[in-house]
């Protein structure tokens, strides 16, 4: 049987263009997503274009994919990491 901290979601890395890669929480990753999205409103990936509420655009993001083209921004991606090493049982 899986351990439950396989599907907890506590820390994410953001890659971004010309930065170093940061470790974020879900909020964290919440708010750079908002803040991409909201600058990129008229060329949304098409996936998104049908969402009308931004919270929801966020967590399509994060449910569904790990990057998003923010065309002259860059490409931005993110994907959870586990920092602690799960326990084995036996």
């Amino acid at each position: 049987m899986p351990n439950s901290i396989m599907y907890q979601e506590d820390c994410f890395i953001v890659l971004a263009p010309d930065q170093t890669e940061q470790f974020v929480t879900l909020p964290e990753l919440e708010d750079i997503l908002k803040n991409l999205l909201l600058k990129i409103q008229t060329q949304l990936p098409q996936d998104l274009q049908n969402i009308p509420i931004l919270d929801l655009q966020v967590k399509r993001l994060i449910n569904t994919v790990c990057d998003l083209d923010c065309h002259e921004l860059g490409v931005w991606q993110w994907y959870v990491v586990r920092l602690q090493k799960p326990e084995v049982t036996h």
